[in-house]
């Protein structure tokens, strides 16, 4: 990871801001931006020039490496503000993380602590006014790096951009979904980047989840790309089902390690619940539903936090899930950590990043 000397982060405060023009109370997802972003260059081995400035278009080359070899990673936050005002970033040292991991693996450099994180509360600071304060609200964040070397050529770019820009949120689904489960199209296979959040594999996904929209469904049921038998996630999220007594998850490096997945996962532990990661084949699932074993099943990720699977599409048939009103582990999980994330009841885990 690249030192930093003498770091600061400057601001360059907006003009004029856009916020007198948002209905807070009617928020589409992603379409708002607010009014700061915060930027930093890599150039000649280290980070430079980091700083806030206004939320603007940015000026590219025709030939910017990213645009041609697809080096460009993200991630997805969400900010709060509680009650009393007080701002929290829901666990971004995990998000920090895999960014580092997706880089890693993409060969691009690391972004250090205090840029990712110090720079993000700094933002988070400087756009406190942005943040919804309403139930079922959040600041999304978005982080992204990309290389932006001027030159064609298949080689790493020698120069990289990271941003992170943030816009006010409602729910992401407003209402459970269903899934076909996809048997032809892949979305990573084993030693990929199925693990990686990298724009190439939502590009891919585009195609064939557009064609599951055309048949009726909401979203695809990636499953491997080898025998197309075991479950990997859903086109925008990781999945989790309840099979008896157990919470379940698919596993493996094909797949994005969610930190919401993460997150239920270790309060299902918490709670005394069996839960394991590991595969779970289409053919367990479906006995499983028609066995009346299935009582759970739904989407996990930061913009989705948990949304409810009603309908899963196999083979030309649809198979149903029990109603949502008595799913007991789900609602449960979700009413907690909105309690949480709201700071409504005590964070013993130090879950919540204040930004003060």
């Amino acid at each position: 990871m690249s030192a930093i000397d003498n770091f600061t982060i400057q601001v360059e405060p907006t003009q004029q801001s856009r916020i007198s023009q948002v209905d807070f109370d009617h928020l589409v997802f992603g379409k708002i931006m607010s009014d700061h972003m915060l930027v930093a260059n890599y150039d000649n081995g280290q980070w430079e020039d980091v700083k806030i400035v206004p939320y603007g278009n940015l000026s590219v080359s025709p030939s910017m490496s990213a645009l041609h070899y697809g080096q460009a990673i993200f991630e997805g936050i969400k900010g709060y503000k509680f009650q009393d005002g007080t701002v929290s970033i829901f666990r971004p040292d995990k998000n920090w993380e895999r960014f580092n991991k997706s880089a890693k693996r993409l060969e691009m450099p690391e972004v250090p602590q205090e840029i990712f994180l110090d720079g993000l509360k700094k933002l988070l600071d400087v756009d406190r006014n942005w943040i919804p304060s309403k139930e079922g609200t959040a600041l999304y964040i978005r982080p992204f790096m990309f290389g932006t070397e001027a030159a064609l050529g298949v080689h790493p770019s020698k120069s990289y951009q990271f941003i992170i820009i943030t816009c006010p949120v409602g729910a992401y689904y407003s209402k459970p979904i269903s899934l076909k489960v996809e048997t032809h199209y892949t979305r990573a296979a084993e030693g990929g980047v199925g693990f990686s959040k990298n724009a190439g594999n939502y590009a891919l996904s585009l195609y064939p989840t557009q064609l599951a929209n055309n048949e009726g469904y909401d979203q695809i049921m990636w499953t491997d790309a080898l025998e197309h038998k075991y479950i990997e996630e859903a086109g925008t999220a990781n999945l989790i089902f309840r099979i008896g007594d157990t919470i379940i998850t698919p596993h493996g490096d094909t797949i994005l390690h969610g930190v919401t997945r993460r997150t239920i996962m270790e309060l299902a532990e918490k709670w005394g619940y069996k839960a394991e990661q590991r595969k779970v084949s289409v053919k367990e699932l479906i006995d499983g539903i028609e066995a009346g074993d299935v009582t759970e099943a739904f989407a996990a990720g930061t913009a989705a936090t948990i949304t409810h699977i009603d309908r899963i599409g196999f083979n030309g048939q649809d198979y149903t899930l029990p109603p949502v009103e008595g799913r007991e582990f789900s609602n449960k999980v979700l009413a907690y950590l909105n309690e949480l994330r709201y700071g409504k009841i005590d964070d013993p885990f130090g879950w919540n990043y204040i930004v003060k």
